[in-house]
């Protein structure tokens, strides 16, 4: 499972989904979480919907974003693309504390939103 993180530093979620310049990409694995890459999203578009659309089309294969902020329109359109929204609870939450809180959640009673990650990836690499 990746998740994609609206920071401007990569130690925290403190950034709007529709102005951040780069995201973070992690991916849970089966018991630790790891750093894969940054994804910029540097440029700057007028019209409200280009600029979502390109927004989400920087997050290239996450399954869930996480920002600090993000608005009805844009958190529609990101769930249209098949991507989960977690808008974070803090001010400035750390990423790492997001990521062990989701890898606890994984490994003890995951929600439906996120046993449904797990089945994708399972029927797209059988065992």
């Amino acid at each position: 499972m990746k998740i994609a993180f609206a920071s401007t530093d990569n130690l925290h979620v403190n950034d709007h989904f529709g102005w951040c310049k780069c995201f973070y990409l992690y991916e849970l694995k089966e018991d630790s979480f790891v750093f894969l890459k940054a994804l910029e999203s540097p440029n700057e578009i007028a019209e409200e919907g280009d600029k979502l659309a390109y927004k989400i089309e920087c997050l290239e294969d996450a399954n869930i974003v996480c920002a600090s902020h993000i608005g009805p329109r844009a958190s529609l359109m990101v769930k249209g693309s098949g991507i989960f929204v977690l808008k974070s609870e803090k001010e400035n939450e750390r990423i790492d504390t997001l990521l062990n809180t989701l890898l606890t959640l994984k490994n003890s009673n995951p929600p439906l939103w996120m046993q449904r990650f797990f089945h994708a990836a399972s029927s797209h690499n059988p065992s």
